[in-house]
Formats: structure tokens, C-alpha cells, sequence
């Protein structure tokens, strides 16, 4: 059945989370569309990450909302009960979307393989995609479009900024400065760094380049404490915005910057999804795995030195993706690693 030989007239995309992975799956969405832009695309999403794309035209939107509990999935089973899709894309590995796909009405339901089809998703699918080791999450989503048949990929986001969110972002932007954005805060805590390093980061951009440095993040109280604990350590005043941007404001102010300073987090993808490099700092996740997909090159990798640390084994020794949780291990990184990229950007134009 697969490859398919003609466009199906319907797709449905289960994708609900999280803002990085929805950034990751939207080249797999340009790409359907350029090589089937007469197929119906229904997404199914969560929340949250439907600020980000609700705007994106030929896409019928489903939004499930978690915090609703059982009967989030009600409303999905009402919306879906009059659409049979010829294909889903199960594209999360979750209890939660694969409990949603039984939901969809689809005669092909493509999920990961079975090596990699983590909280039993392989039993929720009938046709997987093609295991390939070692992929960054972005390749591993093009799995789906090369076992449907599509052959072009095409590395596009195009996630639309309203006028009021562009307006917004030129109220801290100087356009005769330059700007490092530094997003401190992963949502896992532990691939955090520590905020004495960024103020030190900070000082340094201001006081060899003039920059203006602003910070940026979400209403969690950890990032709010990093705002202000990079804010008294800092000598020089920064701009911080943390708590105060919706995602469609953080996604402008992150394409009119010149560089974004941050962990692997959602807002490091999200910088990528609209041309801004990233210097990508990695200790606890692999960055051939999880880095801000365009910026390899500015990407600090101490993920070897970690997982030598905690497993006493090279990288390749241990499963693709393998975590360290240590308190403590961000620390590896150094302020010279990230001023040493920074200067290299410099003298290669870069702001």
C-alpha cells in the first residue's frame, strides 16, 4: 500500500506538542503541500502549540486540550466522526495521541518503526516508517513524507507574524545595534545552565560589541528567577522580556535578532524556524539529535564528556538519545566556549 501511487484526498498530522517538535514537523508540512497541494490536511494539536500555527493557511486545525481530561477527548471524537482520512501521520510517541488516533478514521495509520516507537505507539499504527539510526528528530519526521513516496524535502517553516507582533518586537529591537537574544530556560530544568554564566556572556557582548542583550522566556516561576538572577549579576542593564511575549511576539523578536543564546529548548528551534542562528548549548541531550537544526556549526557539544562522566562509556556505546539527568552537568559548559563562537560569528559577518 505504500508507497502511494496517487495523493490522498485527506491527511490528517497527530502531532500535540511540544513547541520544538512542532517546529520540527512544519518542513514535513511545506513538503506535503508543495508535492500534494490539492490534499485536504487536518492537524491535530495541542493547545498551547496552536498559538504558534493557527494562522497557517490550508490547514484545518483540531485542538486538543489536556487540561479538559476526558472530555478534551469527547470534543475530538465529535470533531473527527464525520471524516474518514485516507492516511494519518502519527508522529508523536505518547499514551495520550495514540489513545487520539483510535479516534481518527483512517485506512493507512503510519507511525515510527518499531525500534524507536516508544510507549507502545508501534501497536497503534499499520504501516511504519523505515528505521534509520542516529538521526536528528527533523530527518527521523522526513521518514514519513519518504514513506509515503515523496522524494523532495523542503526545509521550510514559514510560520506566519502578525503586523501587531512585528510591531511589538520593534518597540526593543535597535535596528542600528545588534542583538543577542538569551533564552535561558529549557523546560526540563536540568539542561539548564547557570545564570551567572549567561550575565557573564552578557557583559561580554555588550562591552566588545555594543550589543543590546535582551532575555526572553515563558511566565514559569524557574524562568522569571532567571531573568532576575541574570539581571543583578549582569554590570550592565539588559532587557528583559521574560513572562511578557505570547509566542507570536517571542517568534518576531527572535527573527529581528541576530543571535539567540540557549539550551535545547522549544525558543532555540523556534529562532531556527525563522532564519536566526543559534549558538545551542548541549551537555545533557545530544545535539546530532535535538540541535537547532541550522546551527551546527555555533553548536557547543559537551554531550560526550557527559555521558563519559555518568556511563564510563563513549557515546556510541550507549542507545541513540540517552540523556543525562545530573544535576550539575550544564556546568561543563564554559563562558569562554560560548564567547569563543560569538567572536567567530563576529569576524564571519555574522552581526
Amino acid at each position: 500500500m505504500l508507497p502511494l501511487t496517487i495523493p490522498p484526498k485527506k491527511l490528517c498530522i497527530l502531532r500535540l506538542s511540544a513547541l520544538g517538535d512542532i517546529s520540527h514537523t512544519l518542513p514535513i508540512l511545506r513538503t506535503i503541500q508543495h508535492a500534494w497541494p490539492e490534499t485536504e490536511i487536518t492537524w491535530i494539536i495541542g493547545k498551547t502549540e496552536y498559538g504558534l500555527v493557527y494562522d497557517i493557511p490550508d490547514v484545518n486545525f483540531i485542538v486538543f486540550d489536556k487540561s479538559e481530561g476526558l472530555f478534551a477527548y469527547k470534543k475530538i471524537r465529535q470533531a473527527l466522526k464525520e471524516i474518514r482520512f485516507d492516511v494519518l501521520l502519527h508522529m508523536q510517541m505518547s499514551l495520550r495521541s495514540s489513545l487520539i488516533s483510535l479516534l481518527i478514521n483512517a485506512e493507512i495509520k503510519l507511525g515510527f518503526d518499531k525500534q524507536r516507537a516508544k510507549d507502545l505507539q508501534w501497536l497503534f499504527t499499520n504501516h511504519k516508517i523505515e528505521f534509520k539510526p542516529q538521526q536528528h528528530v527533523i530527518d527521523s519526521f522526513f521518514g514519513f513524507t519518504e514513506a509515503l513516496g515523496i522524494k523532495n524535502k523542503n526545509y521550510e517553516w514559514d510560520i506566519p507574524i502578525p503586523p501587531s507582533a512585528l510591531d511589538f518586537a520593534q518597540q526593543y529591537i535597535n535596528s542600528g545595534q545588534a542583538t543577542l537574544i538569551i533564552s535561558p530556560c529549557s523546560s526540563k530544568a536540568y539542561r539548564n545552565w547557570h545564570c551567572e554564566g549567561y550575565a557573564e556572556v552578557a557583559d561580554y557582548a555588550i562591552e566588545k560589541y555594543n550589543m543590546q542583550v535582551i532575555l526572553t522566556g515563558g511566565p514559569s516561576s524557574i524562568e522569571k528567577q532567571y531573568g532576575h538572577c541574570i539581571e543583578e549579576k549582569a554590570h550592565h542593564q539588559l532587557i528583559n522580556l521574560i513572562s511578557k511575549t505570547s509566542i507570536k511576539q517571542l517568534l518576531a523578536i527572535l527573527e529581528k535578532t541576530d543571535i539567540v543564546v540557549a539550551p535545547d529548548s522549544g525558543p532555540a528551534h523556534l529562532a531556527t524556524a525563522v532564519g536566526t542562528p543559534v549558538i545551542g548549548l548541549y551537555a545533557c541531550t545530544n545535539p546530532d539529535r535535538a540541535r537547532p537544526y541550522l546551527s551546527q556549526d555555533y553548536t557547543i557539544n559537551k554531550y560526550d564528556d557527559a555521558i563519559y562522566n555518568k556511563f564510563s562509556k563513549p557515546t556510541d556505546a550507549l542507545p541513540w538519545g540517552t540523556r543525562v539527568r545530573d544535576e550539575g552537568t550544564m556546568a561543563l559548559i564554559k563562558k569562554e566556549d560560548i564567547v569563543r563562537i560569538l567572536d567567530t560569528m563576529h569576524e564571519n559577518g555574522k552581526f
